[in-house]
């Protein structure tokens, strides 16, 4: 097994009961997506509407490729017409 399966196995292991999920400030619950931060800058991702669904875990490497993409503009979509 590789060692980033090995790290997303050990995320996925990780209980979460006790995280602190955070969302956008003013944004409403029903329509938001909140970040939890894991140890060694993983971070995990639930929709606020279903937090009883699994969340999503993501390694720091994965975390910070996602981010500076999205400040780059690489997942800006087109509005719907």
């Amino acid at each position: 097994m590789s060692n980033e399966a090995r790290e997303k196995d050990a995320l996925y292991a990780l209980d979460l009961s006790d995280v602190e999920w955070v969302g956008a400030p003013g944004s409403d619950p029903e329509d938001r997506i909140e970040v939890a931060r894991l140890s060694g800058g993983a971070v995990a991702i639930r929709n606020a509407a279903h937090p009883e669904d699994p969340p999503l875990r993501y390694t720091a490497a994965e975390w910070e490729a996602f981010t500076l993409g999205a400040r780059d503009g690489e997942f800006d979509v087109a509005p719907h017409p």
